[in-house]
């Protein structure tokens, strides 16, 4: 019973020393309760099931019983107040843990409200309570300015289509594929507004990430513009019918379209966050703006080249 006694003592020892250390992060404090919670869950089944004592404490019951020398009561009766004092001492332990947990709570949820210093999207902007409570007009007024600035900008595209008009009458295979062009623009700078979004959000990356995340997006963007370029060229001009001069043109605006939307859409929540702007409300906007304005433009331009490449006259 001493050997049980003294284990006793060396695991309540170490608990209470490890408990008095409050931990600094509630991920810890619930690991600490758990480990806690597992050391009474012990002691109790040892009161409740004595036959489930360890071998040691039997090996030496049967050592003294053989020697006929039977231990007294009276020890067994202070190994029982010694258990009893320590599951006390567990509950205090437990009880002391939790209020620590409840006093960490407010703290961390105002930490996180709070808005970083490394360019991370405030917690505020995508708050789901202040959202819902947000009336419909407010949002529409917020945003309904910004909105007619890119407006304005996308006339810009009104304005390239006009300088090239002379190529589109010449070869009107070409505006068949100006809406393909402009969506997968839009298609390819949405995927990655929404990634780097996401990330700034979450604290992943920061504002030093910057130009790691703008060169992976543009690399990525021109992997996928020739994959893209490599399958649609050939298939419009085997399977669509369409001339291979202009299957030549998309095969080569593909990439370049695809590049400059995965530089541009990766840029502009980092560049809205360097100026103080929300850029949930502000890149997507921004990105289809330019991604379009700058696509259109490269179109037209490319096959203008590829048109000469073929010694076809304008």
């Amino acid at each position: 019973m001493s050997t049980w006694s003294t284990h006793l003592h060396r695991a309540s020892y170490v608990v209470k020393g490890e408990g008095r250390t409050v931990a600094k992060s509630s991920h810890i404090i619930r690991t600490e309760i758990m480990r806690k919670l597992t050391v009474l869950l012990c002691i109790l089944t040892t009161l409740t099931f004595p036959s489930f004592a360890t071998s040691s404490l039997i090996n030496t019951k049967i050592k003294i019983q053989n020697k006929g020398r039977m231990a007294p009561q009276s020890s067994d009766a202070s190994a029982l107040r010694e258990l009893k004092e320590t599951i006390q001492k567990q509950k205090l332990e437990i009880n002391k843990l939790k209020a620590a947990l409840k006093d960490k709570s407010p703290e961390t949820t105002s930490a996180a409200a709070a808005p970083s210093a490394h360019g991370h999207v405030p917690h505020d902007d995508v708050d789901p309570d202040i959202y819902l409570s947000t009336p419909f007009f407010k949002i529409a007024l917020k945003r309904v300015g910004w909105l007619a600035v890119f407006l304005c900008s996308l006339s810009l595209t009104a304005v390239i289509m006009n300088g090239f008009e002379h190529t589109l009458s010449r070869q009107i295979e070409l505006a068949y594929f100006v809406p393909l062009l402009a969506g997968h623009g839009g298609n390819t700078g949405g995927q990655t507004v929404g990634t780097v979004l996401s990330a700034l959000s979450t604290g992943s990356v920061t504002s030093k990430d910057a130009f790691k995340i703008i060169k992976k997006e543009a690399m990525s963007g021109l992997m996928v513009g020739i994959i893209l370029g490599a399958i649609v060229g050939p298939f419009a001009h085997y399977i669509g019918g369409i001339s291979r001069h202009v299957s030549m043109v998309i095969f080569c605006t593909l990439p370049l379209l695809s590049t400059i939307a995965g530089t541009l859409a990766s840029s502009i929540p980092f560049a809205c966050n360097f100026v103080g702007l929300d850029p949930a409300i502000i890149a997507a906007p921004a990105m289809t703006t330019f991604v379009d304005v700058t696509g259109l433009l490269s179109y037209f331009l490319i096959a203008n080249k590829v048109f000469k490449w073929y010694g076809l006259e304008l």
